[in-house]
C-alpha cells in the first residue's frame, strides 16, 4: 500500500494551515483525478473518490479495482465544501459512497456535471434531477470565488446526446489572477488548443494513465502526451493525475517526467495529500 504523504487529521490540519494565506489558490492531490481547492476561504473539490466502492464492487471478479494507495480521509471529514465538480458518470469521478457523505457534511454544498448527465446523476445519488449545476461545453458556473467553465473532454472520443451536450468535459477553474484546468479524462483531440486558447493557465491537471485494451476501461493520456499538451497550452505548471489508485489501472510517472523535462515544461508529481501553493 503506497502511503499518503498527509491523511486524517494531519490533512485537514494542512488544509486549515494554508487557509491561513487565503490570498492565493492552494490545491491538493486526493488521489486518483481528485483534487482540494482553497481559495479565499472557500473550498471546491473536484472529482473527489474517496471511499471504496469500485474495489468493493468488483471483488472476486475477473476485473478486481485493488486499491494500492492509502485513503487520504473519509468524505464526511471534509466540512466547508462550496462545491463538487463530476466530469463524467464513471464512478471513480462521480461516486455516491463519497458525494452522499459530502452532502450531509456540506448540506448548502453545490454539484457542477455535465449537462447532458443531469438525469443518470440525480438516479444514481437519488437527488432531485434540478439540483446539479449542469453545464455544456462553453458554459460557466461562478461559486463563491471561483468561476468554473467547461470544455470538451474525449474519454476516449468525444460524445454528445441528442441536444449536442458533451458526456464528458474539462473544467477551467478561475480563482481570482490565477487559472487550473482540469481536463477530466481525455485524450487530445482536434480543437482541443482552440477551446483552452482564451486561458493563460497556471496549472495544468493531467491524467497519464494512457490506455491499454486489455484493461477494459476507457483509456486517457499517456504521460509523453501529457507533457506535450502541457507545453503547446502553455501551462505554467503540469501535475498528473489518474494513477496510483487502483492496480490494473496505473502507470509510472517516469515517462511523463521525463519528457516534461526534454521540453523544459515544468511539472510536480504530487504525492496522496500533498499540497501545492500557486
Amino acid at each position: 500500500m503506497i502511503p499518503a504523504l498527509l491523511k486524517d487529521e494531519a490533512l485537514l490540519r494542512d488544509i486549515e494551515s494554508a487557509e491561513e494565506d487565503n490570498s492565493r489558490p492552494h490545491l491538493w492531490w486526493l488521489g486518483q483525478s481528485g483534487f482540494l481547492i482553497a481559495f479565499e476561504d472557500h473550498r471546491l473539490l473536484l472529482d473527489p473518490y474517496l471511499s471504496n466502492s469500485l474495489t468493493n464492487k468488483y471483488a472476486g471478479t475477473d476485473k478486481p479495482h485493488v486499491r494500492i494507495s492509502e485513503r487520504v480521509l473519509s468524505p464526511e471529514q471534509l466540512p466547508k465544501i462550496d462545491a463538487v465538480t463530476s466530469t463524467h458518470n464513471h464512478t471513480d469521478h462521480l461516486d455516491p459512497e463519497t458525494l452522499l457523505p459530502l452532502l450531509r457534511t456540506n448540506p448548502q454544498m453545490r454539484l457542477v456535471i455535465p449537462e447532458a448527465n443531469r438525469e443518470f446523476v440525480s438516479a444514481k445519488l437519488g437527488t432531485p434531477s434540478l439540483w446539479p449545476d449542469g453545464l455544456n461545453a462553453g458554459g460557466r458556473a461562478e461559486i463563491g470565488p471561483f468561476t468554473i467553465q467547461a470544455i470538451p473532454a474525449a474519454h476516449e472520443a468525444l460524445s454528445v446526446d441528442l441536444l449536442g451536450h458533451h458526456h464528458f468535459l474539462g473544467y477551467v477553474v478561475e480563482c481570482g489572477q490565477r487559472t487550473i484546468y482540469h481536463s477530466g479524462d481525455t485524450i487530445r483531440y482536434s480543437g482541443m488548443e482552440q477551446w483552452l486558447e482564451p486561458w493563460s493557465i497556471d496549472v495544468a491537471l493531467l491524467p497519464i494513465n494512457g490506455r491499454l485494451p486489455e484493461r477494459r476501461v476507457s483509456g486517457n493520456l499517456w504521460g509523453r502526451e501529457a507533457a506535450q499538451l502541457a507545453w503547446d497550452i502553455g501551462a505554467g505548471l503540469t501535475i498528473p493525475c489518474h494513477f496510483d489508485m487502483f492496480e490494473f489501472n496505473t502507470v509510472s510517472p517516469n515517462d511523463f517526467t521525463s519528457e516534461c523535462a526534454a521540453l523544459s515544461c515544468a511539472h510536480r508529481v504530487l504525492r496522496h495529500g500533498e499540497r501545492w501553493s500557486l
